[in-house]
């Protein structure tokens, strides 16, 4: 008897925790790194991967599966006069749950989509609904699909000749939320560290909640577990020579890899320099990691340190703007063969940063904007050039 107990210990062991079947991570710990009177909530997130076999190395995400807020779900059940406790099918293998628990962590509840409605269609009278999804009404339907949830789509078109099972059958499963890696493996062995921000914004009459940013900054307690995979990147990791300098942009929760970057580098006492800019709101209660850093610029493992905080002054100030008030020693160091990281927000601040990079290289490199561009082309080829930006 004792050897199967041995053979399915052994058998549960190998099969790999992977996104299909991800770690039950337990929280070690769940900070705020913001001061008081903050106007954002971010989260440092430490898990322990122990027993799972888990690894990762600098510039690699970590997937997380959420739940969502009990809440909404409870509005859900509670508009249609649902039983939470019912049975409802689930999956292709024909799984089923009770509709709490298939609202809660099955089913992706808070986007809509252009497929949820014209399908939801055929479960309702409501003429707006099926003048919405007519095909001239097209930028209309997209427009009410961004930043509305199940939710607002029964209340706004009932009343409803649909079950629970039917309804929840035109939903998709929840999506993993990745986030950047914010250790060295190396400097934390056994552990994985997020650093996350709270998502939240009032949206068409009611707040609105990021499914796994304010799961982790209002539902998740140390001790407690949540499932997670590794999400390799191998576009985005340090270089292998370790002499090579980095400059590293990664304002808000953009720091989150260049913190791994650091700590990899003082493990490995690298000998290429280091350059981090960092900036956010409020130098007083937004410098995350400030005493890390700090440490690190002390050390030397950190070469320099710019900061930039766009609400402690009248005329704005951002990394971009630091990044051109030192434009000649930053070509320096590109021209000296730097690799150069950007990470955090895709829609305005990496495209900012993309075209100030360009301004030092025009500028300093004495070049044309052609040329300028040509460079960082080159650079980018060369891999020495990256970006993890969402």
């Amino acid at each position: 008897m004792q050897n199967t107990v041995v053979n399915a210990e052994n058998t549960k062991t190998q099969m790999a925790y992977s996104r299909t079947n991800p770690f039950p991570a337990k929280v070690l710990k769940n900070i705020n790194l913001n001061g008081e009177g903050s106007a954002k909530e971010i989260r440092h997130i430490e898990l322990s991967l122990e027993g799972s076999g888990l690894t990762y190395a600098p510039g690699y995400a970590l997937g997380v599966v959420p739940s969502n807020d009990p809440e909404l779900v409870s509005a859900i059940i509670e508009e249609m006069k649902w039983d939470a406790a019912a049975d409802v099918v689930v999956g292709k293998q024909g799984e089923t749950l009770s509709l709490k628990e298939a609202l809660t962590t099955y089913f992706e509840i808070t986007l809509l989509s252009k497929k949820i409605l014209l399908q939801a269609a055929a479960l309702t009278e409501n003429e707006e609904l099926k003048t919405l999804i007519l095909a001239e009404n097209a930028d209309q339907l997209k427009e009410y699909t961004n930043g509305r949830d199940l939710l607002d789509m029964l209340r706004d078109f009932g009343p409803w000749n649909a079950t629970a099972q039917d309804v929840v059958s035109l939903l998709r499963k929840m999506t993993p939320r990745l986030y950047s890696i914010a250790s060295s493996i190396a400097a934390h062995p056994g552990e994985v560290h997020l650093t996350i921000g709270a998502v939240r914004y009032t949206a068409h009459g009611r707040d609105r909640k990021g499914v796994c940013s304010v799961q982790v900054a209002e539902r998740l307690q140390e001790g407690d577990t949540v499932p997670v995979f590794v999400q390799p990147n191998k576009h985005f990791h340090l270089p292998e020579d370790q002499e090579k300098d980095i400059i590293m942009v990664g304002p808000g929760t953009g720091i989150a890899p260049f913190r791994s970057f650091i700590e990899e580098r003082a493990v490995n006492q690298a000998s290429g320099k280091t350059w981090l800019f960092f900036g956010d709101q409020h130098e007083a209660t937004d410098f995350i990691y400030k005493e890390e850093l700090e440490a690190y610029q002390k050390d030397g493992v950190l070469t320099k340190l710019d900061t930039a905080w766009s609400r402690d002054t009248e005329k704005k100030v951002y990394v971009q703007n630091k990044m051109l008030e030192n434009s000649k020693e930053l070509f320096d160091w590109i021209n000296n063969g730097a690799y150069f990281y950007i990470c955090g927000d895709k829609q305005r601040m990496a495209k900012d940063v993309h075209t100030a990079l360009i301004d030092v290289i025009e500028k300093e490199g004495s070049m044309s904007r052609e040329e300028a561009e040509a460079y960082l082309t080159d650079m980018q080829k060369q891999g020495r050039y990256q970006r993890d930006v969402y």
